[in-house]
């Protein structure tokens, strides 16, 4: 899924507020799908027609999506434990790696039935319920996208981003199901049912690989943006006592951010001194990432001698 220029960024957001925004926005996603489940059902069920099958199976599996990311959100924002130090961040980009799963196998069927459904077309009937069906899903899905959207600007959350990339495709796929009903039902070209189903199956394929390669990166710890990176230096060395900073390393665990680095500073001061400088550039990062884990490692500057396992040493 493409990344969108938004106002907050991983780790900009506070545990508890983002847990009550992706809260509330995945419970709404779950009552939308909910209802577009059970109304494309019975127009599918009266028309028979592929693309309505296509639409029916995408919003199928949205709905067993969204009661996954339900679930996902409240326990990635939980506590650490003595189980998991590092808290259980990640369950976010395993929630959104199964979406992905779960739109390409809808994906795989749905190409399959419009390929069988080509071989022999069949008429489509019940269109004005069929139509009338997708203007209420085109209704509902712009109203989830928009709460979404809004929650994505304070969040940046992987499973409510995979549930906007579902609900932003079924836009398209929802106009695309409307152009099928009238050229079969309207025009008498059957032939245009299974055509445009295989395009919206082409279109999920699509789909479920952008939430997945996300959802990859963010298992896969993934640096965070350089823009991100410039900015946690920018703030470490925000202070004339810190002579520079190198070897950072970030990554991203859902909502939180973990960041390391090591920072020089003047060898002839205090142990206290130097404990006192880290901590304050601890609290200038997590005043703009209140939801980082951050840990800084003083270097006495020119007098350091090169440490730590150099595996994890990235080329600067």
């Amino acid at each position: 899924m493409p990344h969108d220029a938004l106002d907050a960024g991983p780790g900009r957001v506070a545990p508890a507020k983002a847990r009550r925004i992706t809260g509330t926005v995945t419970a709404l996603s779950v009552t939308v799908a909910s209802i577009l489940v059970v109304a494309k059902i019975v127009a599918w069920w009266m028309s028979g027609s592929v693309a309505m099958l296509a639409s029916l199976a995408d919003s199928g599996l949205d709905l067993a999506a969204s009661l996954f990311a339900f679930m996902a959100v409240r326990y990635a924002v939980s506590p650490a434990d003595q189980e998991h130090r590092y808290g259980h961040g990640k369950a976010e980009a395993m929630a959104s790696l199964v979406q992905a799963m779960l739109v390409a196998l809808s994906a795989g069927l749905l190409m399959r039935e419009a390929i069988v459904r080509f071989l022999e077309p069949q008429p489509v009937t019940a269109s004005t319920l069929a139509i009338s069906v997708m203007v209420l899903s085109i209704v509902l899905t712009l109203g989830l996208v928009w709460a979404q959207s809004r929650a994505l600007k304070k969040t940046e959350s992987l499973v409510v981003s995979g549930d906007r990339a579902h609900y932003m495709s079924d836009l398209g796929a929802n106009a695309a199901v409307i152009a099928a009903l009238v050229l079969s039902a309207g025009f008498g070209i059957n032939s245009a049912d299974p055509i445009i189903g295989a395009g919206i199956a082409l279109w999920l394929f699509w789909t479920a690989f952008e939430v997945g390669k996300a959802a990859y990166e963010n298992l896969m710890d993934a640096e965070l943006p350089d823009a991100d990176r410039r900015k946690i230096i920018e703030l470490a060395e925000n202070d004339p006592k810190v002579l520079g900073v190198h070897q950072l390393r970030t990554r991203a665990s859902g909502p939180f951010i973990h960041i390391q680095m090591h920072m020089d500073l003047d060898p002839d001061q205090s142990l206290t001194d130097a404990h006192d400088i880290v901590v304050a550039a601890e609290n200038r990062v997590l005043a703009e990432f209140p939801a980082a884990d951050v840990l800084i490692h003083p270097d006495p500057h020119g007098r350091a001698e090169p440490h730590g396992n150099r595996y994890f040493r990235a080329e600067e």
